[in-house]
């Protein structure tokens, strides 16, 4: 679709889209507006009408194809700008309308982009260059707002340019620039309830569709399951979850499948995950607004009693990196 004008789509917060210093934009209610900037949330001297928070998200919707109604009183898009978008309605809400809008601005960041911005060290640059051309399966976990899909975008970026990636997303975020690439989005459901398509689902296609690499936006449910076969069929991946560190990540892969049916178990599970995935990478957003790549983490390839073994490669101690601390069985 033909990009429109910001002023035209965000109307009274223009100016705030704009900004390039701010991070993240949201609406609790017409009176109460806040911003994030390096990290860190404040709130600021606007305010704006119900009517005008109402006809902003239209606008935005409009473009974006998505639908918002009491039956489906939230939604995820993305704007004409890259931003995702997230609204939720009442009766769902208390009394406003909930908008959040969230910018990626370091989303086309090289490894060493980010290195030289002291997110990670040059040195730790080249060993995930090299473990991404390698074709290593990486897990990139971290809170909100921590810089996952940064992160994954710039691992994104080191994959060899003769292969065929397939991403696939609850919303349009990622940024690949691919002589062969395929980008897949979720899809709600319609008026009648029918239409849904799930992650679920996006995987299990791009698997006919002879994929070189694949890269799924962020793993939140039984999605997991059909991402974890996937890679444990020797085809390389990527992928995004929210976990507090590297040892939690993986414990929430080996959790996430059961949702999948009764007839998963810890049992089929464990090996699955200590085979599938190869590198867990943990990103974290400091009381300062800064983020910073907090450990890199291994996985064996061992297991025990049902959970799979996990060996720190590097991790930040507050003031310098570490190397190589053991492995721990999560």
């Amino acid at each position: 679709m033909e990009m429109m004008d910001p002023n035209v789509v965000f109307g009274p917060i223009a100016d705030l889209i704009s900004d390039t210093s701010i991070e993240e934009i949201w609406i609790n209610s017409p009176e109460r507006i806040f911003i994030a900037q390096a990290g860190k949330s404040q709130l600021i001297n606007r305010v704006l009408t119900t009517d005008e928070v109402k006809q902003l998200v239209d606008r935005a919707l409009i473009w974006s194809g998505r639908r918002l109604d009491l039956s489906q009183p939230f939604v995820d898009a993305r704007l004409p700008d890259g931003s995702r978008l997230h609204v939720v309605i009442p009766e769902v809400t208390a009394e406003h309308w909930a908008v959040n809008i969230r910018k990626h601005l370091l989303k086309q960041k090289s490894l060493h982009d980010l290195a030289q911005m002291g997110v990670m060290t040059e040195l730790i640059a080249d060993e995930l260059s090299r473990a991404v051309a390698a074709g290593l399966n990486i897990l990139v976990s971290g809170g909100t707002q921590a810089g996952k899909t940064t992160l994954l975008n710039s691992l994104i970026s080191e994959i060899p340019l003769s292969e065929r990636v397939i991403t696939i997303e609850e919303v349009f975020e990622l940024q690949p620039r691919f002589p062969d690439l395929i980008q897949m989005q979720t899809r709600g459901p319609n008026l009648q309830g029918d239409g849904a398509i799930s992650l679920r689902k996006l995987i299990k296609e791009a698997l006919r569709m002879r994929p070189s690499r694949l890269v799924v936006g962020e793993v939140r449910e039984a999605e997991a399951l059909d991402l974890l076969l996937a890679l444990n069929s020797g085809l390389p991946g990527m992928g995004t979850v929210h976990a507090n560190s590297a040892r939690d990540a993986l414990i929430k892969l080996q959790t996430l499948p059961l949702l999948a049916g009764e007839n998963i178990s810890h049992k089929f599970i464990a090996p699955t995950v200590a085979s599938a995935i190869d590198l867990i990478i943990q990103v974290s957003l400091h009381a300062d607004g800064s983020r910073r790549l907090i450990e890199v983490a291994h996985v064996t390839g061992r297991y025990e009693n049902d959970r799979a073994e996990v060996e720190t490669i590097w991790r930040w101690n507050g003031q310098a990196y570490e190397r190589g601390l053991g492995a721990i069985v999560c």
